[in-house]
């Protein structure tokens, strides 16, 4: 039986991918600091707070052999530019782009001693915009650098690392925005409503267990014309 483990994996788009693996015959591994209302039986609960990003090697040692990890854990604020809180900064920066870019390091070792596995980091639109939430936005470019120097360090290995990118999903992350933001951004997706985060869940899947090998160090869009690039 083959491993996922992904982060994030308590509510909204990480808990519809620890499903969808599941479902798919996967063990899963469901990272959080979170599990309130929680109830996934299918799911290993790994109760794990990202900002430690020391304690990430022994985490994936622990764990024993992953064969995808899912980088999805994130955070968001609606500070305004000139108010932005230090700790919210820092928060963002460790859980949305230091600590996947630990999990990564700490996983490849394994990884390239098998030739082969499969890693899925979850980005966004908001990677190619000048971003309303300042630090969220360059977290999120900053991951999609990320996959493609990953992605050529590990290519050679067997290893694929490539991201998605959603655009407006139904997420506690999305409700939290002003209602100003959501109306912009839904005036241009092309079906009128937001994603679901298993529609999200079933792009995160196929990249991390069925593309073709030669898929590798890309950004899969997932926006419905949120973001025409």
């Amino acid at each position: 039986m083959q491993t996922a483990l992904v982060t994030g994996a308590g509510r909204g788009i990480g808990l519809a991918t620890a499903r969808a693996f599941a479902a798919a015959g996967w063990k899963v591994h469901a990272l959080d600091k979170n599990f309130s209302g929680f109830d996934e039986k299918s799911l290993s609960r790994v109760n794990f707070d990202l900002r430690n990003l020391a304690d990430i090697p022994q985490l994936i040692e622990s764990l024993g052999e992953i064969d995808t990890l899912v980088n999805n854990a994130g955070v968001l604020y609606c500070d305004a530019y000139d108010s932005i809180p230090e700790e919210h900064k820092r928060e963002i920066l460790a859980v949305n782009l230091e600590a996947p870019a630990a999990l990564i390091e700490a996983v490849s070792v394994q990884m390239k001693k098998r030739g082969a596995g499969r890693i899925v980091n979850i980005g966004s639109v908001a990677a190619f915009t000048g971003h309303p939430d300042l630090w969220y936005g360059v977290s999120k470019a900053g991951i999609l650098n990320l996959t493609k120097a990953w992605a050529k360090e590990l290519g050679p290995h067997g290893v694929l690392v490539n991201a998605v990118a959603p655009g407006p999903t139904a997420t506690a992350m999305y409700d939290q925005l002003p209602q100003s933001r959501k109306d912009g951004v839904m005036r241009s997706v092309h079906s009128g409503r937001v994603c679901t985060p298993e529609e999200v869940a079933a792009a995160i899947l196929w990249l991390g267990s069925a593309c073709p090998q030669y898929v590798n160090g890309t950004t899969l869009d997932v926006n419905d014309g949120s973001y025409p690039r």
